[in-house]
């Protein structure tokens, strides 16, 4: 089974070939990092146009790739939420016509499960036996989610506020490093001093699994604003102290959930899931084995989707001949193919 996966959840337009028994075939990645760097963020409006003017450039290149075509596919599988409704909308219109008139199925694909599930498209990778362990952390979503099968999840806990993915790039906007944030903050942390400053481990001194990062990015800007004007030194002083907050209520979280549930296998996927320090922490100090992504399929990707879209279809799912895309879609509304 041959399925194209599309990817247009934000700014990233991804585009790939997933071959069941071969693997991943090819795949493309436009990023529309430049486009929104002047302005601090995602324009919504702004990245729908963009999905536009690539799909149909990179269909073409993935299928280059492959030595395929149209013809070949056997199913379209494109994000359906959650997202940006516009940017979701473009995606999901390309992917729903492009099968209607290929005549081949198509399914609608949840982003955190494609996240999810990425760890386990390498062939020849380590794969987590079930049932696992999630982490999900990413630009818009921190989840712990026990996984019993595809479409069989328990959330164990959630951001009550800002993902830790979006603190980050909060953060580094406080810190003027640029866009998007995340990485620049990681990277400018790498040359900070980690005993000049302590900042809160949010929520670890209480029972539960949920997270929160609103407090932690108003303690940041506290200190940016103590501090004005900033140094070089201060500043990759203060992104150490955020980065070590993060990845330490992560870690602690995390060892909690496997406490619980009595699960040894931990999953990581999602942009953040990229940070290395955030790796070598959890390596190393989890009572678990933990189990990434290939650092290129960490972030938003057409693979992904190509990949959980085909366990799908395999599973005989086919969605309806309406386009549907939904800007929130909690995890817990999925059930099994």
């Amino acid at each position: 089974m041959l399925i194209l996966g599309i990817e247009t959840s934000c700014d990233e337009t991804g585009v790939a070939l997933y071959h069941a028994a071969d693997g991943l075939l090819a795949d493309a990645l436009f990023s529309q990092v430049d486009l929104h760097a002047q302005y601090g963020g995602v324009v919504p409006e702004l990245a729908s146009r963009d999905h536009i003017r690539k799909l149909v450039p990179l269909c073409r290149e993935v299928l280059t790739q492959a030595g395929k075509s149209l013809a070949d596919l056997d199913g379209v599988a494109y994000t359906a939420g959650p997202g940006l409704l516009g940017a979701l909308l473009v995606g999901a219109s390309f992917a729903r016509s492009l099968a209607w008139g290929l005549d081949v199925p198509a399914v609608g694909v949840h982003h955190m499960e494609a996240h999810l599930l990425a760890p386990l498209m390498e062939k020849n990778g380590r794969q987590p036996p079930l049932p696992f362990i999630a982490l999900l952390v990413s630009g818009g979503h921190t989840q712990l989610v026990e996984v019993f099968a595809i479409g069989d999840y328990r959330l164990l806990g959630e951001s009550l506020d800002d993902a830790a993915g979006e603190a980050f790039d909060k953060a580094a906007k406080m810190l003027d490093l640029g866009y998007p944030g995340g990485p620049l903050l990681a990277r400018c942390a790498e040359n900070g001093d980690p005993t000049r400053f302590r900042f809160p481990r949010p929520m670890t001194n209480r029972p539960g699994l949920n997270f929160s990062f609103s407090g932690l990015k108003t303690f940041t800007l506290n200190t940016v604003r103590d501090l004005s004007p900033l140094t070089d030194q201060d500043r990759a002083d203060i992104a150490r102290a955020f980065e070590d907050a993060v990845i330490d209520t992560l870690t602690i979280k995390c060892r909690r959930a496997v406490k619980e549930t009595g699960v040894s296998h931990l999953v990581v996927a999602g942009g953040v899931s990229a940070n290395y320090r955030l790796r070598e922490k959890l390596s190393a100090e989890l009572p678990a084995t933990t189990y990434y992504a290939k650092p290129e399929l960490c972030t938003d990707n057409g693979a992904m989707i190509a990949y959980a879209g085909c366990q799908r279809l395999q599973a005989g799912q086919r969605d309806p001949l309406a386009i549907v895309a939904r800007a929130r879609w909690p995890m817990t509304e999925l059930s099994p193919p």
